[in-house]
């Protein structure tokens, strides 16, 4: 099971859709992330490489608020 953003994502689904499970990425914020991170979308989430896995996170990190962080950011309003 690949780990992103400390969320497990289901290993028999497409990455595009694995992406999903995780607060604050929709489908197009998930296929804007593959794009930029040089991934298929419809490579299945076990096939990944732990390279992809690392592209992945990267691009995230760099460019979407996640999980607590925008937990945190929505409560506080």
């Amino acid at each position: 099971m690949a780990r992103i953003a400390g969320v497990d994502l289901p290993r028999d689904k497409r990455v595009e859709i694995g992406l999903t499970y995780i607060y604050g990425i929709g489908r197009t914020s998930s296929n804007r992330i593959l794009a930029e991170a040089g991934v298929d979308p419809n490579t299945r989430v076990r096939d990944l490489t732990s390279e992809e896995v690392k592209k992945i996170s990267a691009v995230i990190d760099e460019t979407q608020v996640v999980e607590g962080d925008l937990r945190r950011e929505i409560q506080l309003n």
